[in-house]
């Protein structure tokens, strides 16, 4: 089919292995749609708004180098090295990132606005880092992406924007108001798997209804005595190395249940903490 009207050769144009040699500005410099084959640049080079659009960066090195206001929109970067490289009012809107040497306050200053290209931008990045085994960068990142969902999926069902009224309709609206309420009660209770201190929070809080629930059940429920012998029982019967008390086997199997989630919980964050080392 090359050759026919079916196939047409694109506007991409290869560029290997050249070296910027001064600074580049729009006035000077397009790389728009060009793929760019270990491109390098003279140490503390500036580009000054210039289109990198839909660009491909292959085994690219820039050290110290500064990017203002340039357009990286669905710009792809592939095994590219960015020492100490920063960035300043530019779009990533769709840009990709594999393999890279990439400062993390890239996730901070430059992120696209927009819920859903956060999301995606954070996303890309945290594999990014996980690739070349920057845990700290891969924390950062998951923060990100997490605090972008959440605003994405609330905006999914109760903002009045045209994007979001458009994309979610009818029934869809309640699947995304019970998609938000699960991330909600998720983050709540262990952070969606990245917080340790949110699930120990939820032991406590477990300890309280157990603790509580006993003292009301046990005698006199005005009796506050029996609260603080239930309060000090309670992360026993929670754990399993006490008897249940005055608990019938239904609330002692919703324990029971409470313990292997909450504990299935702590080793899954352990283990994603200590797999990134």
């Amino acid at each position: 089919m090359i050759g026919s009207a079916v196939l047409k050769k694109g506007n991409r144009e290869q560029i290997v292995d050249y070296y910027v040699a001064k600074n580049l500005t729009a006035e000077n410099a397009d790389f728009s749609y060009k793929i760019l084959t270990r491109l390098n640049a003279a140490k503390k080079t500036a580009f000054h708004k210039v289109s990198f659009v839909h660009a491909v960066f292959d085994g690219c090195y820039f050290n110290q180098c500064f990017f203002d206001s340039c357009d990286f929109t669905g710009a792809r970067f592939i095994g590219c090295n960015f020492h100490q490289t920063s960035f300043a009012g530019c779009k990533f809107a769709y840009a990709t990132f594999e393999r890279c040497q990439i400062d993390d306050d890239i996730l901070s200053k430059e992120a696209p606005l927009e819920d859903n290209l956060r999301m995606r931008f954070a996303r890309s990045l945290r594999m990014n880092y996980q690739q070349i085994g920057d845990a700290k960068a891969v924390n950062k990142a998951i923060s990100f992406e997490l605090q972008a969902t959440e605003s994405y999926l609330y905006k999914s069902w109760a903002s009045g924007e045209t994007y979001y009224r458009e994309k979610y309709r009818g029934i869809v609206v309640v699947r995304q108001f019970g998609s938000w309420i699960c991330f909600r009660v998720l983050d709540f209770v262990w952070g969606n798997g990245e917080s340790v201190l949110k699930l120990l929070r939820s032991f406590v809080l477990a300890f309280l209804v157990i603790g509580l629930s006993e003292g009301a059940i046990g005698g006199d429920p005005w009796n506050l005595h029996r609260y603080l012998l239930g309060m000090q029982h309670a992360p026993a019967v929670f754990f399993g190395v006490a008897g249940v008390g005055s608990f019938g086997p239904t609330a002692a199997s919703v324990i029971a249940a409470t313990r292997l989630v909450g504990m299935a919980f702590l080793t899954a964050i352990l283990i994603k903490r200590l797999g990134r080392r």
